[in-house]
């Protein structure tokens, strides 16, 4: 599928397909992630993948009670990992370019999974205590996206955006 046939296709889907996600698929998505650019490709994030039936009811019900999550056959978690830039990059590496590279690592994760066919929905409400807690990662690790993955169980396409005339600006902001 061309690049541009994949930001076509991707939607959020909030209802997914019964039965597990092939391996093939999910490794092909976590290797589009580990290849996403970074701040001096430091790759300040993690990944913590979820298949438990129980630590997705916990993630669900830290995301809002987005109840469809647990639908899923995988969630993905992507965490910040400050500390990876703060030797390199201080203040700015730990407040910003490790929020950056885990959610561009979860847009490539998106994009590939659309590319096989596969739904997804990004999940950036939630708690991120109880997150941290459902996936038992370090204090220091901050929660940014939850990825629900699997294969949609209705299309629904692509919705509406704004026109590109009205998001793009030449030489600077609109006054």
């Amino acid at each position: 599928m061309d690049l541009f046939d994949v930001f076509a296709r991707r939607y959020s889907v909030r209802a997914y397909q019964p039965g597990p996600l092939p391996e093939a698929a999910l490794q092909a998505i976590l290797e589009a992630a580990g290849a996403a650019p970074s701040a001096g490709n430091m790759q300040a994030y993690e990944i913590v993948v979820v298949r438990e039936p129980e630590r997705k009811k916990r993630l669900a019900q830290a995301s809002l009670d987005q109840t469809f999550m647990v639908d899923a056959p995988v969630l993905i978690v992507f965490l910040a990992n400050p500390e990876r830039n703060a030797a390199r990059y201080g203040r700015r590496g730990r407040e910003l370019y490790a929020l950056q590279d885990a959610t561009i690592a979860c847009a490539y994760a998106q994009l590939a999974a659309t590319a096989l066919g596969l739904g997804t929905c990004w999940i950036g409400a939630f708690d991120e205590e109880p997150v941290r807690e459902a996936i038992e990662a370090p204090a220091a690790w901050r929660p940014v996206a939850i990825l629900p993955i699997g294969v949609p169980a209705d299309v629904q396409g692509h919705r509406a955006r704004r026109a590109i005339t009205s998001l793009v600006h030449a030489e600077g902001a609109p006054r």
